[in-house]
């Protein structure tokens, strides 16, 4: 009875939360992806990262080519996951047009030779909806809680977002994965500890 509950609060924040993320306009989603870039080049939890495991945005979410534009042109190395079969695996880009739209008309790596995502000395995590507690609330598939539980817990994880994204509190199940900083255009935030 209580994973129905938990299923039917998830829903129930996704659908507000997505609702509310498809009402940006073009120029805000512009102005909040560029804020958030610059947020994120002056993350401490970052300055020693050499390799950092991003992500290609798609749809409504915040666009997150001028972060993966810092990481390549700060001399890092940057990891972005791809959809094999049932799973999320990751790839190195050398530059964005190492991007081609797959899964689901999401941008992924054109070259794919697997990369150990525990390799990465920093994740940058999508999502939903965050709250300060670190939670996270994905899309339903399960990819990322599957792949994040194989990026060792001390590994940085980064969730970006627009502000509106960060939500009083995100249902969560024993299996959904949390990340320990949240960007979002206006603010960084430091989870709190469960």
């Amino acid at each position: 009875m209580g994973a129905v509950t938990v299923a039917t609060r998830k829903a129930t924040v996704r659908r507000l939360v997505l609702a509310g993320r498809a009402r940006l306009t073009p120029a805000e989603r512009e102005a909040a992806g560029g804020a958030v870039a610059g947020r994120v080049a002056g993350l401490p939890e970052l300055e020693a990262a050499r390799s950092i495991l991003g992500f290609a945005s798609f749809g409504s979410e915040l666009p997150t080519d001028p972060v993966m534009a810092w990481v390549l042109s700060s001399d890092r190395r940057l990891l972005v996951p791809y959809v094999d079969g049932p799973a999320l695996r990751a790839a190195e880009v050398r530059s964005l047009d190492g991007l081609a739209p797959g899964y689901r008309g999401i941008r992924e790596p054109v070259e794919r030779s697997p990369v150990d995502p525990a390799d990465a000395d920093a994740v940058l995590v999508p999502g939903v909806a965050f709250d300060d507690a670190g939670r996270r609330l994905g899309y339903g598939g399960g990819f990322y809680d599957s792949f994040l539980a194989e990026v060792p817990a001390n590994i940085p994880r980064v969730g970006l977002c627009f502000d509106l994204q960060v939500v009083e509190e995100v249902p969560a199940g024993g299996h959904d994965e949390r990340v320990g900083v949240i960007v979002t255009e206006l603010r960084v935030i430091r989870a709190k500890k469960p």
